[in-house]
C-alpha cells in the first residue's frame, strides 16, 4: 500500500511525457493548430521580452561597474572620470569583443536586424544560432564599455535566435517559421521601448515586409506579452518625458516640418553613408596591414576613447543626450557639434565591428538635428512658432524612420516613447519627407543597403531574390530521367563552359539561360581528387521557370492571406 502512491505518480508522469511526445510528433508532422500556434506565440513573446529585459539590465550593470552610472546619467558621470580610464575602457571592451567574434563567428561580424530580415526572406524564418548568441554577448560588452551604438538590433537578433530554436524544434514550415520570427521581433521591440503597437507593426513592416492578416494576431499577442514584461519591471512610464509647455501652430508651421523632413533625410543618409564608408575603410586597412581581425574592434575602441575624453555623450546608447535634446537643454552650436561627433562615433563603432544596432543612434542624431532646426526656426519666426522641442521630437522620428526604412512603426514608436500625441501631424509630415528622400540616396534603408552590399537583393522585391532561395539540386532532371537531356550534347556544352554546379542557385541558371538562349544546361558535381566533375543531370528552362513562378505565387499567397 505504501508503494501504490509513488507508483501511481510515476505512471502518471510517464503517461504525461508519452502524451507530450505524441503531441510533439503530431505537431512536427502536421504543423501546430491555431490554438497551439497562439500559445507558442505567447511563449515566444514572453521569452523575447525577458531577453530584451536582461540584455538591457546587463548593459546597465556593466556600465555602472565600469563608469559608475547607467545610461540615464552616463555622459555626465563619464565626463568627470580620469581621461586614461575613459580611453582604456573601450579598448579593453573592443579586445574582448574581437576575441568573442573571432572565436564564435565565421566572419568576425556582429549579427543584427539585417540578418533577421535575410532569415525571414531567404531561410524560412531562421537565423544563425551560434553566431547570434556570440553577437548578443559582443554587443552587450560593446555598449557597456563605451561603444556608440544601440541595443535594439542585438535584441531583435537574440529574439530571432529564440524563434529559430522553436521553429527547428517543431519542424516549422517556411510560413510558420516566418510568423514565429515576427512574434519574437515584436516581443523584443515592445519590451525594449514599452511600445506594443509599434512593436507589432515593426515586425510586419521591417522584418516580414508584409501585413498579412494571418500573421497579425499571433504577432500582436507576442507584442503585448513583451510589453507586459517591460511594465512589470519599469511600470507604465514612457521612455522620454517632454516638457508640458509649447505646442504647434499647426497650419502655419507645417511647412517648416516639411523642410525638417528633407534635412532629416539628408542627415539620415549621411549617417548611413558614414557607417558604410567606415566599414569599407576598415576592410581595406585590415587587408592592407594584415592585422588580425580580432584586433579591429580594439583599435576602434581606442578611437572612441579618444573622442569620449572630449565628448562623453557618445558613450553607450545615448539616452541622456536624447532626453536633453527633447527637453531643450542643449544650445544650437552644441546640438550641431554633438550630432556630427555622434555620427563619427557610430561609424567608428559599426565600422570597427564592435557590435550594437542603429536604432538608438538614429534617435540621438535625429533629436539633435530636430532641436538645432527648431532653434533656428523659432528664432527666425517666433510669433508663429511653437516650442523647439517639438522639432526635436519630429527630427528624432524622421531620422530614425529613414535609417530603418520604417515610417509607420517609427512614427508609432516616437508617439509611444514620449506619450505625446498632440504633435502627431508634425512627426508624420517630417517622417514622410525624410523617408522619401533617404530611400533614394540608399537602397531603401540601412538594413536593405547592408544586404545589397552582400549581394542579397531584397530591396527590389521577391522577383529579385527568390531565385537565390532555390537550389538547382531540387529541380534538375537526373541523367536516368525518362526525359533527360542527351548526354552527348551535355558533354559538348560542358566542354564549351556552359555548365552549372549542383550546389548553385536558380538565379545563376536564369542568367545563363538569358545569355545563351539554351533549352537546358548540364549540371555537375565535383568528382574524386584528380577526377573530372561528374555529370548528374541538367536543368531545363521550363522547369526553372516553373519553379520560379511557383515561388512567386507562394510568396504572393502568403503576403495576402
Amino acid at each position: 500500500m505504501e508503494d501504490e502512491a509513488p507508483n501511481a505518480m510515476t505512471r502518471g508522469w510517464r503517461g504525461a511525457r508519452a502524451e507530450a511526445a505524441r503531441a510533439m510528433a503530431v505537431m512536427r508532422a502536421q504543423g501546430p493548430s491555431q490554438l497551439q500556434f497562439w500559445l507558442i506565440a505567447l511563449a515566444i513573446g514572453v521569452a523575447a521580452g525577458l531577453a530584451a529585459l536582461f540584455f538591457r539590465k546587463g548593459i546597465a550593470a556593466l556600465q555602472t561597474f565600469l563608469y559608475g552610472s547607467d545610461d540615464l546619467r552616463l555622459a555626465s558621470v563619464a565626463g568627470e572620470l580620469p581621461w586614461w580610464w575613459v580611453l582604456g575602457v573601450p579598448i579593453v571592451g573592443g579586445l574582448v569583443v574581437g576575441l568573442i567574434l573571432d572565436r564564435f563567428t565565421p566572419d568576425g561580424r556582429v549579427r543584427a536586424v539585417a540578418d533577421v530580415i535575410e532569415g525571414a526572406a531567404m531561410h524560412e524564418g531562421r537565423v544563425e544560432v551560434r553566431a547570434g548568441l556570440a553577437s548578443a554577448a559582443a554587443s552587450l560588452i560593446t555598449l557597456g564599455s563605451g561603444g556608440s551604438s544601440g541595443r535594439e538590433g542585438p535584441v531583435v537578433h537574440l529574439a530571432a535566435v529564440i524563434a529559430t530554436r522553436v521553429s527547428n524544434r517543431i519542424s516549422a514550415s517556411g510560413i510558420t517559421g516566418r510568423d514565429l520570427l515576427g512574434c519574437a521581433v515584436a516581443g523584443a521591440v515592445s519590451a525594449s521601448f514599452n511600445a506594443p503597437i509599434a512593436g507589432a507593426i515593426f515586425a510586419l513592416e521591417v522584418v516580414l515586409r508584409h501585413f498579412a492578416v494571418h500573421a497579425f494576431a499571433p504577432i500582436a499577442i507576442a507584442s503585448v506579452a513583451g510589453t507586459v514584461i517591460n511594465r512589470l519591471e519599469f511600470g507604465g512610464v514612457t521612455e522620454f518625458m517632454l516638457p508640458a509647455e509649447g505646442g504647434l501652430a499647426f497650419y502655419v508651421e507645417l511647412p517648416a516640418f516639411l523642410l525638417l523632413g528633407l534635412v532629416s533625410g539628408l542627415v539620415a543618409a549621411a549617417l548611413m553613408r558614414a557607417v558604410i564608408l567606415a566599414e569599407d575603410v576598415g576592410n581595406r586597412l585590415e587587408a592592407a596591414t594584415g592585422i588580425p581581425r580580432w584586433l579591429r574592434p580594439a583599435l576602434a575602441g581606442a578611437v572612441l576613447g579618444v573622442i569620449a575624453i572630449r565628448f562623453p555623450h557618445i558613450i553607450g546608447v545615448g539616452y541622456e543626450t536624447t532626453s536633453m535634446a527633447l527637453t531643450g537643454q542643449i544650445g544650437l552650436g552644441a546640438a550641431v557639434l554633438y550630432a556630427v561627433v555622434k555620427v563619427v562615433a557610430v561609424a567608428m563603432t559599426m565600422g570597427g565591428r564592435m557590435g550594437g544596432g542603429m536604432f538608438s543612434p538614429a534617435l540621438v542624431v535625429g533629436s539633435l538635428t530636430g532641436l538645432a532646426f527648431g532653434l533656428i526656426a523659432t528664432g527666425v519666426l517666433p510669433e508663429v512658432s511653437g516650442a523647439e522641442t517639438v522639432y526635436a521630437l519630429a527630427g528624432m522620428g524622421a531620422v530614425a524612420a529613414a535609417v530603418l526604412g520604417a515610417p509607420v512603426s517609427t512614427t508609432l514608436i516616437v508617439f509611444e516613447l514620449t506619450g505625446d500625441w498632440e504633435t502627431g501631424l508634425a512627426v508624420m509630415t517630417a517622417v514622410s519627407l525624410s523617408t522619401a528622400l533617404a530611400s533614394r540616396l540608399v537602397d531603401r534603408s540601412f538594413f536593405l543597403t547592408q544586404l545589397e552590399r552582400r549581394g542579397i537583393h531584397l530591396a527590389a522585391g521577391p522577383q529579385a531574390y527568390l531565385g537565390a532561395t532555390i537550389r538547382l539540386a531540387a529541380i534538375l532532371r537526373p541523367m536516368d530521367h525518362r526525359r533527360a537531356a542527351p548526354e552527348a550534347i551535355c558533354r559538348e556544352m560542358i566542354a564549351e563552359g556552359t555548365v552549372l554546379g549542383e550546389s548553385q542557385m536558380l538565379e545563376t541558371a536564369l542568367r545563363i539561360f538569358e545569355r545563351t538562349g539554351a533549352d537546358f544546361i548540364p549540371v555537375t558535381r565535383p568528382g574524386a581528387v584528380g577526377a573530372e566533375p561528374e555529370l548528374v543531370g541538367a536543368v531545363f528552362l521550363t522547369d526553372a521557370l516553373r519553379a520560379y513562378a511557383k515561388a512567386l505565387a507562394e510568396t504572393a499567397a502568403e503576403e495576402h492571406s
